[in-house]
């Protein structure tokens, strides 16, 4: 019988050492390369948009051809000058894992489909859970990253307020938009959807969102769920956890905490600190591809009493009632919205058995110890002015001359002629935000790969195009 879609061993041999020394070529030559290298759509689409091939090409060439015009059409996340968004830096365990696990094609949706992978699994969550402090009634689920750990959180988090018509979620104006779409794919209204402003601290008022509670409760509306920061996108911020749980445990809302980026701070002494009262969240969710430094997709929710999500997911399917084993062998798919999984828990495993825990705490420190200097160096420019204090491994600040007297339109103006140089002209890649209607440009400092010469290169080319701009 013809096996149509399979290549002979020897082959399979030499193509994956081609994509071997492809990735580990990239690897070497990064540091010297763009971390921006983008195209426009038309060039893109003179380049790719053709019909399908009827017949098979040399699989040498379609490697080459996918490893130069589409793979590296993109901006470089791994790159020791991308600073821009949050920058995912992955092991190379990490990516071998992947490898691995796509070979290997496992669905680890129930015991029955992938018995090591969901122990595997439970393993990693279970690591999670104790660096954050929570109970061992704790659990979760590996997902593909925020967005989706803050729909399965919002789903239990209606399902364990009795699913009330007249549903309200609270959060902060620097809370990350997989918040709010969270919570209107759950059915929340959008003028339900409170996002409350912050202050000159950016971080979500407790006497604010009190009100607001208190407001919705009178007019006949039912809080469902608590969005707090620790470690927003915007500025790295970490909301007052503590208070907010305490509010939130005295008038029974489920309280989520967005840690996507910021949560694995916690390995480390200094990130614990600032994390303080994390562990009192109904639900926390975390994205190991940005600061666990793992190839994407891999995200995590966790909450404090894992039933909640079983009684919020799992749903009884007659095809799959020979994958119930007892109580004793969990299905990973009871808990959360997807079915069909693959397995995002060997790439962490594995990077954590080849590097150790001191080497990840060392390289998450390394981050909040570059944003510190950073801020150092901002505080100290004549050219720069301080936007926000370093925080898990973020600062902002702008181009604004000591005693130029310039107006706020005319700063917008040369701070955004300034990120489009950084963009175009150099080897760096930086994004902005709003602060305050303000425009700022960003810093997100956590790849393991970077140095402190990386940071302030970029800063001092920042500071030479912002006299140009003057």
């Amino acid at each position: 019988m013809k096996r149509p879609l399979q290549l002979p061993p020897g082959v399979m041999r030499e193509l994956a050492n081609q994509v071997t020394e492809a990735l580990v070529e990239r690897s070497e030559s990064l540091s010297g390369d763009r971390a921006w290298d983008g195209e426009f759509k038309r060039d893109l689409t003179a380049r790719l948009m053709e019909e399908p091939p009827e017949t098979g090409r040399p699989p040498r060439e379609v490697i080459d051809r996918a490893v130069r015009d589409i793979l590296s059409v993109a901006l470089r996340l791994d790159h020791p000058r991308a600073f821009g968004f949050v920058p995912s830096a992955p092991t190379w365990p990490g990516v071998l894992a992947d490898y691995l696990a796509s070979g290997f094609n496992n669905n680890v949706a129930t015991w029955l489909t992938a018995s090591g992978p969901s122990e595997l699994e439970a393993v990693v969550v279970d690591w999670f859970r104790r660096w954050l402090g929570y109970p061992e009634t704790a659990g979760g689920i590996l997902t593909s990253g925020g967005s989706a750990s803050a729909l399965d959180a919002l789903v239990a988090a209606r399902e364990a307020a009795g699913h009330p018509e007249r549903a309200a979620v609270y959060m902060s104006d620097q809370s990350h938009s997989a918040q709010v779409r969270a919570a209107r794919i759950i059915g929340v209204r959008r003028d339900h959807i409170r996002i409350l402003p912050t202050g000159a601290d950016f971080r979500l008022d407790p006497a604010a969102l009190a009100a607001a509670v208190a407001a919705d409760r009178s007019a006949g509306r039912a809080p469902v769920a608590v969005c707090a920061d620790a470690g927003s996108t915007s500025t790295g911020t970490v909301d007052r956890l503590g208070e907010i749980a305490d509010y939130c445990a005295a008038e029974d809302i489920w309280l989520h905490v967005d840690a996507a980026y910021g949560g694995f701070a916690a390995v480390t002494e200094a990130g614990a600190r600032l994390l303080r009262g994390i562990e009192r969240a109904d639900s926390i969710s975390l994205d190991p591809h940005k600061w666990f430094f793992q190839p994407y997709e891999a995200g995590c929710l966790l909450v404090k009493d894992v039933r909640t999500l079983e009684r919020a997911f799992a749903i009884h399917h007659d095809v799959l009632q020979d994958s119930v084993w007892g109580a004793n062998h969990p299905n990973q798919a009871d808990r959360g919205l997807q079915l069909s999984r693959r397995d995002r828990a060997l790439k962490i495993w594995m990077s954590v058995q080849v590097f150790g825990m001191a080497a990840f705490r060392a390289a998450v420190a390394q981050g909040i110890e570059l944003a510190e200097r950073a801020e150092r160096y901002i505080a100290e420019s004549p050219l720069l002015e301080l936007m926000t204090p370093a925080s898990l491994g973020i600062v902002c600040f702008r181009i604004n001359p000591d005693g130029a007297a310039l107006g706020e339109k005319d700063l917008d103006e040369i701070n955004r002629n300034v990120l489009a140089r950084v963009f175009w002209d150099d080897l760096a890649f930086l994004s902005s935000t709003s602060l305050g209607g303000q425009f700022a440009l960003r810093m997100c400092i956590i790849n393991h790969t970077s140095t402190w010469d990386d940071v302030r290169d970029t800063l001092e080319a920042i500071q030479s195009f912002g006299r140009e701009s003057l």
